[in-house]
Parts: C-alpha cells; structure tokens; sequence
C-alpha cells in the first residue's frame, strides 16, 4: 500500500469531515461545556491532556484531534503527543515519521504497524498527519508486549535485568479501590480464555500497573525535560479510567503541571444532564455519537491475555 492509496482509502472509509461534537461535561461538578470555546478553555489551561478511546471508533480519535488543535493553538509548535500504540523501542522510527524522513508507507512497515496495533491505521492518520504538518513531536509510549506478557504470567520478580530497563525504576501498585474493581472485572472477562489459567490477579493487576507507570513515566519525563511544553496522551479509556492509571503515574514524577482528562463515552444523543454513573470516571466526560453499524470494541485495553499471545 502506498501513501497515496492510504490516504484515498482513509477518505473512503471514515468520514474527514465528521465531529465528534462537544457534549461534554465536567466529571465531578456535571456542569456542561458544550461549544468548542467552552472546550478550548479547558484545553489552554492544561499542561497535560488526556483524551481516552473506544479503539476502532473514528469519532473518538477525531476529538483526539480537537484536543491537538486547540493544543496547537495555545503553545505553537511546543507539543508532544505520546501514542499507546507504538512501543518505546520504535521511538526512532517515529521520530523519522513526524520529522518527514520517512514516507507513511516506510512508517507503518517500519513500525510493522498491523502487528503492533491491529487497529487501521487511518484511524489515526489524521493526528500523525496533524504532526507532520505542524512539525510537532510524537512519544513511543508503550511497554513491549513481551514484558506485559511476562509479568502477568510471573509477576514483577520475573523479569530479567534486560527486561526491567524498559520499566521505570519505581513501579508503583495502585491503591485505587475504584481501579482495582474495574480490573478484576477485566480479569474476570476473560474468564473463557485459556490464558486466563496462566496467571493470577495479582500478576495481572502489576502487569496492568507497570503498563501504566511505563507509559506515564516516558511522558513525564519528556515534560520534566522540556519545560513550556504541553502533552496530549492518546490512549484507551481503560488508561484514563478514575484518574488512576496514566494520569496518576505522570502525577507521580511531575511538578506544577494541570492535567485535564476525557473520558469519551457512546451516546446516541447529548444527555441534558450528565448520568449518576460517569461521575468521576475522568475530569470531563465526553459524550460522542458512534456509528450503529460500527463492531464494538470489546475491551478499552488490550488485556495481558491478548499480549502473551
């Protein structure tokens, strides 16, 4: 596949002009920000931005974009957009990518993109080609799926020296009551996968956590080292969920710095209030309408069973 043909068939498949809309609510208050200056001003007052996933619905990736747009805007060319899909190890090649060095093409055969992500690339072609075009700068944030794999099977003490320097030094295991429950029932789902019998909770939660802190350290310490910047995390829910994964671990090793995270939520239709039930699940709720005709995405994370494939 060529540049040229990605870019026809993204125009075929998915809709460049579509919105995501601004049916957005503020996670604990419920008060509603519902135009795009509404939405800008929570953006130009974040350092950190966090805008969660449904992996294969458009929509959701076109208010990532909003959020890089407005970023943009608020700090010029000092932006950083950190991908869950790519591993750390790709970092090179990413740089080649946003930086123009390379053809997208190269990129998604370099990146062995298919096998990395799975998900289509165009869903994502137009943040990368937002950062192409404005010269910003992209962060390889996940960990290799060999090292998620191997903790959910033997647990932190089973890495390797080789192994545990992909990880930050302090690996910490979140406490958060509301988190842990929303893992078991990932863990639990997971029930009818023979995987499932090859490791506990416990190492499927540390798995979960060193995702987690891996990611939010390779952000932190891009912010840490390059201050007046800002950062847009582009992640599933399921690492933005309470607060208690990425942005907790970015917390954690940062200073000063005001975070802002969306939880991006199906709905037919904008609520006129916002539900009992999201409260809490990040900073703002983001209400966006996906295709009826559109798979589910079944699991807002890849789980540990998935990677030790």
């Amino acid at each position: 596949m060529t540049a040229n043909s990605s870019a026809l068939e993204a125009q075929d498949t998915y809709n460049l002009n579509d919105t995501p809309g601004f049916c957005i609510f503020g996670g604990w208050s419920g008060k509603p920000f519902s135009d795009i200056a509404a939405f800008k001003s929570i953006i130009w007052k974040s350092d950190v931005v966090y805008v969660g996933e449904t992996h294969d619905q458009f929509k959701d990736h076109l208010a990532q974009l909003e959020a890089l747009k407005a970023l943009r805007e608020a700090r010029g060319s000092k932006v950083v957009v950190g991908f869950e899909m790519l591993n750390m190890t790709l970092q090179p090649v990413l740089d080649d990518y946003a930086a123009g060095k390379i053809t997208e093409e190269e990129f998604l055969l370099k990146s062995d993109w298919k096998k990395e992500w799975g998900f289509d690339f165009n869903l994502y072609k137009p943040l990368f080609d937002f950062i192409r075009e404005n010269r910003l700068n992209a962060l390889a944030l996940n960990l290799p799926k060999k090292i998620v794999s191997k903790i959910a099977r033997a647990g932190l003490e089973g890495l390797t020296p080789e192994e545990k320097q992909y990880l930050p030094e302090k690996v910490e295991i979140t406490k958060h009551k509301k988190y842990i429950a929303y893992m078991k029932d990932t863990f639990d789902g997971h029930g009818d996968n023979p995987m499932s019998s090859m490791f506990t909770f416990e190492n499927y939660l540390a798995s979960m956590c060193a995702w987690n802190e891996a990611m939010g350290s390779r952000l932190a310490d891009f912010m840490n080292k390059n201050p007046g910047y800002s950062a847009l995390a582009v992640v599933g829910n399921g690492h933005v969920i309470y607060n208690a994964a990425i942005p907790a671990s970015v917390k954690s090793r940062t200073l000063k710095l005001r975070h802002a995270s969306f939880y991006t939520e199906d709905a037919a239709l904008c609520p006129q209030k916002m539900p009992d039930e999201a409260k809490n699940l990040a900073n703002y709720i983001w209400y966006i309408a996906h295709p009826k005709n559109a798979e589910p995405d079944k699991a807002q994370i890849t789980s540990a069973a998935t990677a030790a494939k």
